[in-house]
């Protein structure tokens, strides 16, 4: 079908028009949508921001335990502004890009400490929080209040693109302009939460990024990328660059008691504000002992398993670990707000990096599951 095209304004483009775009995707999920999910229950403005946080970069089937885990130890914005950052981190620790957490909790005490705890009712509003942006926004002001907003998560933004045929990687902000401009003109007049729940479910259960279910899409019909013979190239991938790679050595330095030395991260960087092992480069075994306080001689250095690799957004980390058992305490490694003696036997309810978790179970004799 050749669908008429018009000119938006706000971008200054040619786009397919489909009148019926909004009704055939609400049909579609009232038979098949998702209607179950935890956040779905209750939808306050709380619940919804906290689950729109932990689904960024990360998919709803791994989300839901977390989710679940969260809202138990903080069932209410109040509970989350109370609570320490390693309390936060430590309900977050698995589910990665840790500045997600601490937004959290920075947000959580602005909602409670400066805005009586109730959350802006305005898209402006909630964007000016630590870490919501536009699509996050919009999704708690519709899901939560049945507000008109548009969202462009990952699975809209893969959905749109091949319904218009819109060329360029979707993080360009040029084609995020496009983006944006349709998926307002798309909106319905009514049913805004349901919508909403329907476009990003049609993204991550039909229009997927391998092998789309164009036989069951209810807008199959009027996908440009389809009629072109286009959905497997649509939308344009992302541009690959060969990651870099960095090898380190972690520390398990183990005192006596069976203590494992920790030292918490810096607040910006990889693994932000959690705790780790101290790192130490090939070579350099004797001069980080000495400047932890640990006599090179007096300790006992193993490799303790194979090196593995960790991989960042923009990076490879190798990581060989190397278990240090000490004779005694050194005196001159005391606990601080920095370091911090931990005990496997009776774990603190502190974030872990999740390589640091994975050591520690394998010096416990404990299975990855």
């Amino acid at each position: 079908m050749v669908l008429p095209e018009v000119v938006v304004p706000e971008v200054g483009v040619s786009v397919v028009v489909a009148p019926d775009f909004s009704e055939q995707l609400l049909s579609w999920f009232d038979r098949y949508g998702r209607k179950d999910l935890p956040w779905q229950k209750d939808s306050t403005p709380y619940r919804v921001w906290i689950s729109e946080i932990m689904l960024q970069q990360t998919r709803v089937e791994t989300v839901i335990a977390y989710y679940q885990r969260f809202l138990q130890r903080f069932p209410a914005v109040a509970d989350l502004a109370d609570a320490s950052e390693d309390q936060v981190l430590h309900y977050w620790a698995g589910l990665g890009y840790y500045a997600r957490a601490r937004n959290l909790h920075q947000t959580a005490n602005v909602v409670q400490n400066t805005l009586s705890g109730e959350f802006p009712d305005t898209l402006e509003g909630l964007m000016q929080l630590p870490g919501i942006g536009r699509s996050t926004a919009a999704a708690i002001l519709s899901l939560a209040s049945d507000q008109k907003a548009a969202v462009l998560d990952g699975n809209v933004r893969r959905l749109l693109a091949r319904f218009h045929a819109i060329e360029g990687w979707t993080g360009q902000a040029k084609v995020q302009r496009q983006l944006w401009a349709v998926a307002e003109r798309h909106l319905p007049r009514q049913r805004f939460a349901d919508y909403t729940q329907a476009i990003m479910d049609l993204g991550a259960i039909v229009c997927r990024r391998n092998q789309p279910d164009c036989t069951t899409c209810p807008v199959s019909k009027d996908c440009q990328a389809r009629a072109k013979g286009r959905t497997d190239d649509l939308p344009t991938p992302k541009p690959k660059l060969k990651l870099p790679v960095r090898s380190v050595q972690l520390l398990l330095l183990e005192n006596p008691q069976g203590e494992l030395l920790l030292e918490r991260r810096p607040s910006h960087g990889i693994w932000g504000g959690l705790w780790s092992f101290p790192e130490c480069h090939a070579g350099e075994l004797e001069s980080c002992c000495t400047s932890l306080g640990v006599s090179p001689g007096s300790v006992e250095a193993t490799i303790s398993g194979a090196q593995f690799r960790h991989t960042f957004t923009h990076f490879h980390l190798d990581i060989t670990p190397v278990h240090v058992q000490l004779k005694r305490t050194p005196s001159r490694i005391a606990e601080s707000g920095q370091r911090y003696w931990y005990d496997p036997g009776h774990p603190a309810q502190i974030g872990l990096a999740a390589p640091v978790a994975r050591l520690i179970n394998s010096l416990r004799g404990v299975t990855e599951k």
